[in-house]
């Protein structure tokens, strides 16, 4: 290539890169040229903003010192209003002791005048006193002469005398004011124990020696019995309790004095019967784990009785004891329920004389503890229970509370008295005590007026301890179809209304007689 040419090159290339510098220049020019223009438009708004605010700011503060100052002239002011009634109040008070110091004066003045009074007043008095005892002595001197004896010696009469007169009247007023509080200490007793009846709410006995296990089927039964009676005595040896197997139907009868024992049995029967598998083997092992959830259950009742009586402090044993009050009875009477509801009682009661009623339900819950005792012992319950009652350290109060309540020690504190009297009442009380034989009487009485009441009937006899009913019609009222019909609407009525164990028969008997007499 023509070096000529590479030169003009060049000197284009140069010539366009000096003609784009010279255009950016230009462009750049003008970019600042606008930048200018906005920093100056810019800060021209933040001068007028700044004006704004700082006429904004100087309103402001005006307006606060104008109300601090409103503020600051009714402190002032306030300040000012208490120091003129202090000074008002400070003059007052000066103007009042003014006039008491004035009064005072006065008042010493008086007094003055009437101790001058007083002192003239006291020496004639002296005067008088003394003119007194030389008449008196006058006077002695002559009774002595003419009665013969001298002033001590009739003082000494007199006395004797006086004191015989009082001796007598005192004994009089005495034995009055023993028998009004004997009868106003009988009617206040008779009242608080009145209240105490009424604020107790107490559950009719419910405890016997039977209890009835129903089955769904009689078939059950020969598996309770086992192959030659191996089941039942096993279960009657584990237990303890006589297992009775009659013509009942569907039902087993659990017999045993002790209910934590019946209990026993009734929930092992019933956990052989669902499971289905009886057999001795099984039947000691089920037992066995029964007893155990019976003591659990029996610690579990005895810390509920005590939490619902509001005791505390209560040693384990006597609390497990406790529970097993739950399972035994006296006379019908559940010893648990007979236990809460004398410490109700004795609560109750305690309160009303005014004596601590803690202390007094303490007592009446642990009174009979001695009858449910881990060992048989030869101490009656009352004085077992106190014995029981001092080794896990209850107050002596309540000692002396278990042991005196059927009067074997003396009573030595006021709740011993309350203890007692509130087991009577318990124990007293119309439906407290099951009694047996009143039962079975009204039960062939019901029997008897249930037959008579049938038009024809002439009599009826309840027999064989009311398992048989005998009915002895009018022959003239009362047909031999008639019989068969009334025998057994009188069943039919038994069974629909009254409850008795094992069946009754009823046998209506109808007959005529012809009676001559040879004379």
């Amino acid at each position: 290539m023509d070096p000529l040419i590479i030169v003009y090159i060049v000197v284009a290339l140069v010539a366009g890169l000096i003609a784009g510098k010279l255009v950016f220049a230009k462009n750049t020019q003008q970019k600042i040229d606008e930048a200018e223009g906005n920093a100056k438009n810019i800060l021209k708004e933040a001068e007028l903003k700044a004006e704004t605010i700082r006429k904004e700011k100087e309103l402001e503060a005006k307006e606060r010192f104008v109300s601090l100052k409103a503020a600051h002239e009714k402190e002032v002011n306030e300040r000012n209003r208490k120091i003129s009634d202090s000074e008002n109040r400070i003059k007052q008070k000066e103007q009042s002791l003014s006039q008491k110091e004035a009064n005072a004066d006065k008042q010493v003045k008086e007094n003055d005048a009437i101790k001058e009074n007083l002192n003239r007043q006291i020496e004639l008095v002296n005067k008088k006193r003394t003119e007194l005892e030389k008449h008196q002595e006058e006077h002695i001197r002559r009774l002595e002469k003419i009665a013969g004896l001298s002033a001590e010696e009739a003082k000494t009469q007199l006395v004797e005398s006086l004191k015989n007169e009082a001796q007598t009247q005192a004994i009089g007023i005495q034995q009055e004011i023993i028998d009004e509080a004997k009868q106003k200490a009988n009617k206040e007793a008779r009242k608080i124990i009145i209240q105490t009846i009424q604020r107790t709410a107490a559950e009719q006995a419910i405890e016997n020696s039977i209890t009835v296990f129903n089955l769904e089927s009689d078939e059950v039964k020969g598996q309770i019995i086992g192959r030659e009676g191996r089941n039942i005595r096993a279960l009657e040896a584990a237990t303890g309790v006589d297992l009775i197997v009659d013509d009942t139907p569907e039902a087993i009868l659990l017999s045993c004095f002790d209910p934590l024992r019946r209990e026993i049995a009734r929930l092992s029967l019933q956990r052989l019967v669902t499971d289905g598998r009886i057999h001795p083997a099984r039947i000691e092992e089920v037992v066995e784990k029964t007893r155990k959830q019976i003591e659990e259950q029996v610690m579990e009742i005895g810390e509920r009785t005590v939490i619902d009586l509001g005791i505390h402090g209560l040693h384990k044993e006597l609390v497990r004891m406790v529970g097993r009050m739950r399972y035994r009875s006296s006379y019908g009477q559940n010893l648990l329920m007979h236990s809460r509801e004398t410490a109700n009682l004795c609560a109750i009661m305690a309160a009303e004389l005014g004596l601590n009623p803690k202390l007094a339900k303490r007592a009446g819950l642990l009174h009979d503890i001695g009858k449910v005792p881990d060992e048989e012992s030869e101490l009656s319950h009352a004085l077992l229970g106190a014995k029981l009652a001092e080794k896990y350290g209850e107050n002596p109060a309540v000692v002396n509370a278990i042991a005196a309540h059927h009067d074997e020690t003396e009573m030595q504190y006021v709740i011993s008295p309350i203890v007692q009297a509130c087991d009577a009442i318990s124990g007293a009380r119309p439906g407290a005590r099951r009694e047996i034989m009143q039962q079975y009487l009204q039960r062939i009485k019901d029997l008897e007026n249930l037959a008579t009441s049938y038009p024809g009937v002439e009599k009826a006899y309840a027999i064989q301890a009311g398992r048989e009913l005998r009915v002895i019609v009018e022959s003239d009222k009362v047909s031999d179809q008639d019989s068969d019909k009334l025998s057994f609407e009188i069943a039919q009525k038994i069974q629909t209304e009254m409850t008795f164990p094992g069946q009754i028969k009823v046998t209506v008997i109808r007959e005529k007689r012809a009676v001559n007499v040879a004379r």
